[in-house]
């Protein structure tokens, strides 16, 4: 029988097991991937048969080359140790442009130029140049559009939520999530004071913040977190830590939130309680927590929900959608997330389905536990959000039984 842990040889001493086809490919994607986003519209656009006068190839060639050792270059000195954020907005937006262009360059250089063939329109050259001026123009609308989207206030999502264990005190419980807001190098505070208007406007009981609050040092994007200081609940403010927060020391985060009147909810939980009934409200580390080397940072649910009455209903915060397989063994009611920007830029949520069960929305996942995911309140890198929008989200709970007389 084979040993599914390790591979052995004829000897019987272990070896390391063979990396699959796909890890080996993984590892040159950072290098490949650059290339085509910018190798791949340049040929489309310019190198099929369009035969353009002189200086248009060229100098549009040129053009590609440039963003194609920009853009990393960009990226690195923005992201990196530096954080010049006026290098990240450029590396970011040029990643937004190229990702379009991309997209784009391969879906109407196939499929328009083959409807163009069959419909019989014009000769090489001429359905060339078509594809060429209808990607730029797809590519144009789509990126001023998808600018405007993912620097507008988000638009409120409602939805109700039915919880078979949860009391008929707690019916109509209101919870607003917001999450993935990821302050960064483009100066988003008035954006920031804009949306925590919106969520007082929903006169909520619980706000959660799912986490990946900046890009950046609590000290750097201090002044864009904050009007979260400012957010109203009648019951609980509660927050738990995204990845990103560990890319930017993630202590000063918590700490910041717990001075902005926030509860960071590290692996703990506290208890709602309405109408004689009690809801368990309980927060986790991201899961990227305990590879980051700080101390007591993990993503420990045994540890979220100890001391708590098993009988009652839990609603969990943890920022990735992929924890709901543990929360549903432990058999929590609801869990919300956000991570996943619902793709962002239309389709890279292909990309982010490999990595997490859901993309967007109320999901069911075992027999009791349901899972929220949000789209996300913010964006993440190229200021962009195409086919995916933004969202407030105003979860109602409700329960099966009728509410108590007042």
């Amino acid at each position: 029988m084979t040993d599914t842990d390790e591979a052995r040889s004829a000897d019987g001493t272990a070896r390391a097991p063979r990396r699959s086809g796909l890890n080996r490919l993984m590892r040159y994607v950072p290098l490949i991937a650059p290339i085509l986003l910018w190798a791949v519209p340049c040929w489309v656009l310019l190198h099929t048969g369009q035969h353009w006068p002189l200086p248009v190839a060229p100098v549009g060639t040129a053009l590609f080359v440039l963003g194609l050792v920009a853009m990393p270059l960009t990226m690195a000195r923005g992201h990196g140790r530096r954080q010049q954020d006026r290098a990240a907005i450029v590396g970011d937006t040029l990643l937004g442009v190229a990702w379009v262009l991309f997209t784009w360059s391969v879906l109407l250089g196939v499929l328009l130029r083959l409807a163009l063939t069959v419909t019989g329109v014009g000769d090489g050259q001429h359905r060339a140049r078509i594809v060429t001026w209808a990607v730029l123009g797809v590519a144009a609308v789509l990126l001023t559009w998808g600018y405007a989207e993912a620097r507008r206030v988000p638009r409120v999502r409602r939805l109700d939520v039915r919880l078979p264990r949860l009391g008929a005190g707690l019916d109509g419980t209101r919870v607003v999530l917001i999450t993935d807001t990821h302050y960064g190098p483009l100066d988003r505070a008035r954006w920031s004071a804009r949306v925590c208007a919106k969520v007082n406007s929903l006169e909520a009981d619980l706000v959660c913040h799912t986490g990946d609050i900046a890009d950046g040092t609590a000290r750097r994007r201090r002044a864009q977190a904050a009007p979260l200081g400012t957010v109203q609940a009648t019951r609980a403010r509660v927050y738990v830590t995204g990845n990103h927060e560990y890319y930017s020391e993630a202590q000063g985060w918590v700490d910041l939130m717990d001075e902005l009147g926030w509860e960071p909810l590290r692996n703990r939980h506290l208890l709602l309680e309405r109408g004689g009934d009690t809801l368990v409200v309980a927060g986790v580390d991201d899961v990227t927590a305990e590879s980051s080397g700080l101390a007591g940072h993990r993503a420990h649910l045994a540890g979220a929900l100890d001391g708590a009455d098993p009988d009652l209903p839990v609603l969990l915060l943890a920022h990735q959608p992929k924890f709901v397989g543990r929360a549903a063994a432990e058999g929590v009611d609801l869990q919300l997330s956000g991570h996943t920007h619902g793709g962002q830029i239309w389709p890279f949520h292909h990309l982010v389905r490999i990595d997490q069960p859901a993309l967007a929305g109320l999901s069911r996942h075992g027999t009791r536990t349901l899972l929220y995911t949000s789209r996300g309140t913010g964006f993440w890198g190229p200021p962009f959000r195409v086919f995916a929008p933004s969202e407030i989200t105003l979860l109602v709970l409700r329960s099966p039984l009728p509410p108590t007389s007042p």
